[in-house]
């Protein structure tokens, strides 16, 4: 383990596997229902938090990335 591991409680190390995986598993699912590349995302949620959920959200789940092909624009 690293310096920085050894000095988090044990319970901190679990909460944060928690807060991954649980990050990790709801961006791939919703990206595989609404977006691309579900496993890029969930690979990414993965590493960190909440960086992955913030990016996402912005990219695909607002409409300022949105292209105007449901619109029916040209």
């Amino acid at each position: 383990m690293t310096e920085a591991t050894e000095q988090l409680p044990p319970w901190a190390l679990v909460l944060l596997t928690l807060v991954l995986l649980g990050q990790s598993t709801f961006i791939f699912l919703d990206a595989r229902k609404h977006a691309k590349y579900p496993w890029l995302w969930g690979m990414w949620g993965l590493i960190q938090a909440p960086m992955p959920l913030i990016v996402y959200w912005i990219v695909y789940r607002t409409k300022w990335f949105r292209s105007n092909k449901k619109q029916g624009g040209t």
